[in-house]
């Protein structure tokens, strides 16, 4: 949040020709709680952050109640509806805006007070590289054209408030729906608010914005919203419902069960299944301002969003925040959090605990693998090597547990914007797990109902191109007097079924017993990663082409990333393309991606044959080596146990590829499935580890067919000394 005392002007032009004035007038802090009051019966939020963490968060607040206007999606149909007369003025040219994505239909009121429009499906002809992915027609297409109408950098509030639903990822990636959905439920509620009291704890300032719109009409007559009355039509009162029984022992313990035979098999890295708690919640606005004083977090929200459903939560994670920097561009940070110890009796407990969660190799694996998805997610959008870890496995404690946070930013290309950036994180790996795609498929069949808010978003997309949101964990949706409250843990190969299930009913008792002290009271209340090496004067890469194939992978962004540091121009596309796209782009390398399962579920040999008779360069990494071994004929076994994001000492055996690594080093390692050197036909392999009962290729080369390949990842953390440095060495020999 910027700071209230922002001298900005107080009358300004938006890009879509809407004229805004703002008054600013100084109010007492004790505003916010008579508004945290007012948002229990009229549509409104409330958001503050609790946590003072430098270089992350500071201690703010910010609330409005009776918003004019309200965005609300359902699957792909849009509605914007006039919440007041102040809203009527507005919605006109926000119609015009949904109208560049479809036809207008009528919203549903019998007022007239509300438009829709239904964005098509892609069309299925068209193609779209994974560096275009967000652009695809979705919800999001309609939502940027209303944000671009009232664009402009001079306010740093006005912007759109509300809850953003874990099913519009479906619009992004490709996953089947399994569980059935109500057809009521609402992916999106964002609000327009035109008055917002934002106070500032730090400065120890309350101010109170107010707007006033004046809008341009079609034959050009002006409508203006000065005057007209804020107010909004109360929401249904909260009522009392019976509560549903809790979870059945042992029912989360079997889908732990579950997953780990899909670690076993390479189908995943990491996944992080949920499932529902329940509680009775009289009081939703009670119950907000009891759980910021027992669990103050980044994240604390109080959302009413109309038709009898609130949003209550004291989410420890940001999701997507982006702000403009000072010599230009946008900086995009997030920080995922995974690694969970309870908190201890005392300060002497909780630091033994800390050393207990800081020594983990598993805690440490599941960061880890988070880390590098991000990375991954950012560089599909950010500048080449922008994408920084500027915090590691840094401690946050809250009032139950104690986590390990990774801190990382980028700065986004220019043709990007927050939108995109949100689009390309959406879910975070810490709600989904590793790959994304696969974890998300699992999780549509293996969680008993679909997720609703949880695992999706909250917060504000400023106008003036900015974005802070928080993810939905630790979060209570309340309805009819019912609070659900869903929670999951990270799950490993290595993860104890107990333990995990137990863990998830740790993260809801902070919630769970916030919920009961009410109920009763109402009875009777990294160290920063290593910036990029700096470039030869000639790049490897100038000059070069190259085609990145994605496994529905989720560190091919990364790899691209990596790729473009050195000079090259990147496309990224997924598996299944037809062969006459490599005449079509023609590159120079193509890289093929890491991926979940096995090469013949992404029809990897036809590709490599496609390959062999360009006669194109190609490089391999995991997946991408184990193709190349089955294509050239040889044979790929599974491990014991799969190694996800653990280290390995790879000792190189000879080639050109590892040439300057100094023979051994540590390198990342991702798979279940794996080869050995008396294995491998056709190649040479250069590289292998020895940790096991028997030597893992780690590395193999062709340099007649141009054709080298690492089970390791190059681009994650774990092998920061050497990886990119193989990225630049692959490059070179390709040229």
């Amino acid at each position: 949040m910027e700071s209230s005392t922002d001298a900005r002007p107080a009358a300004f032009r938006t890009a879509g020709g809407i004229t805004v004035r703002r008054s600013t007038e100084p109010c007492d802090p004790e505003v916010l709680t008579t508004l945290v009051r007012d948002v229990e019966n009229r549509r409104g939020g409330v958001l503050s952050s609790g946590m003072e963490y430098p270089g992350r968060y500071s201690r703010w607040h910010l609330g409005y109640v009776d918003p004019c206007l309200e965005i609300a999606a359902r699957g792909r149909r849009v509605t914007a509806t006039a919440l007041n007369g102040r809203g009527r003025v507005l919605l006109p040219v926000v119609a015009r805006a949904l109208a560049e994505h479809g036809p207008l239909q009528d919203g549903g009121r019998p007022d007239g007070a509300a438009v829709a429009v239904t964005v098509p499906e892609p069309d299925p002809a068209a193609f779209y590289t994974e560096e275009q992915r967000s652009r695809r027609p979705s919800v999001f297409s309609a939502l940027r054209s209303v944000v671009a109408l009232f664009a402009s950098d001079a306010d740093p509030h006005l912007g759109l408030y509300g809850a953003f639903g874990y099913d519009l990822a479906f619009q992004f990636e490709p996953v089947e729906q399994v569980l059935e959905r109500d057809p009521g439920d609402r992916d999106l509620v964002l609000h327009l608010p035109d008055s917002v009291v934002v106070r500032d704890r730090k400065r120890e300032t309350c101010v109170r914005h107010a707007y006033e719109f004046t809008v341009p009409g079609p034959d050009g007559a002006e409508a203006a919203t000065d005057g007209l009355p804020r107010a909004t039509d109360p929401t249904p009162p909260v009522v009392t419902a019976e509560v549903p029984a809790q979870p059945e022992p042992g029912s989360y313990a079997a889908v732990v069960a579950e997953a780990k035979e899909r670690f076993r098999r390479g189908d995943l890295f990491e996944v992080v299944p949920g499932h529902r708690t329940y509680g009775a919640c009289a009081s939703p606005a009670r119950f907000y301002e009891r759980l910021r004083d027992r669990n103050p977090a980044p994240y604390e929200f109080f959302f009413n969003l109309g038709e009898g459903e609130y949003l209550v939560g004291a989410s420890p994670e940001m999701f997507v925040r982006v702000t403009g920097e000072p010599g230009g561009g946008q900086r995009v940070e997030t920080c995922p959090i995974s690694g969970t110890i309870k908190r201890g009796a005392d300060p002497l407990e909780d630091a033994e605990n800390i050393r207990a969660l800081l020594s983990s190799v598993k805690e440490e694996s599941e960061l880890t693998m988070c880390t590098d998805v991000d990375r991954n997610d950012k560089s599909r959008v950010c500048e080449p090597g922008s994408v920084r870890v500027i915090g590691r496995r840094q401690i946050e404690m809250y009032s139950r547990l104690i986590h390990t946070v990774d801190h990382i930013e980028g700065v986004l290309r220019p043709e990007f914007d927050a939108l995109d950036a949100f689009l390309t994180h959406m879910w975070a790996v810490t709600v989904t797990g590793a790959p994304k795609t696969w974890a998300m498929r699992f999780i549509e069949r293996h969680e008993g109902s679909p997720r609703r808010w949880y695992g999706g978003a909250v917060g504000f997309i400023g106008f003036d191109g900015s974005m802070n949101t928080g993810l939905t964990l630790r979060t209570a949706q309340i309805k009819d007097g019912v609070a659900t409250v869903r929670v999951g843990a990270t799950l490993l190969y290595d993860s104890d079924p107990e333990a995990e299930e137990k863990e998830t009913f740790l993260k809801a008792r902070a919630l769970l017993e916030t919920l009961a002290l009410e109920e009763e009271a109402t009875a009777a209340d990294g160290r920063p990663e290593a910036a990029a090496p700096a470039g030869a004067a000639e790049p490897a890469g100038a000059g070069m082409k190259v085609l990145l194939v994605d496994h529905e992978d989720s560190f091919v962004n990364t790899l691209a990333d990596y790729v473009r540091r050195h000079g090259a121009e990147v496309t990224t596309v997924r598996y299944g393309f037809d062969a006459s796209l490599l005449d079509e782009f023609a590159p120079d390398l193509v890289v093929l991606s890491p991926g979940p399962g096995l090469p013949s579920d992404f029809g990897t040999h036809a590709l490599l044959d496609a390959l062999a008779e360009r006669g194109l360069p190609v490089f391999g990494v995991c997946l991408g080596l184990q193709a190349m071994v089955e294509h050239a004929g040889g044979e790929l076994l599974t491990l014991d146990e799969p190694v996800h994001g653990k280290p390995g000492r790879v000792r190189v055996a000879g080639g050109e590829l590892l040439t300057g690594t100094g023979g051994e080093f540590a390198a990342a390692r991702y798979h279940s499935v794996y080869t050995t050197p008396e294995r491998v036909k056709g190649y040479a392999v250069t590289a292998v580890t020895e940790d096991g009962p028997e030597p893992v290729v780690m590395a193999i080369e062709d340099p007649a067919a141009r054709r080298w390949a690492v089970q390791f990842h190059p681009e994650s953390i774990l092998t920061a000394a050497v990886g990119e440095g193989i990225v630049e060495r692959v490059l070179r020999l390709a040229r």
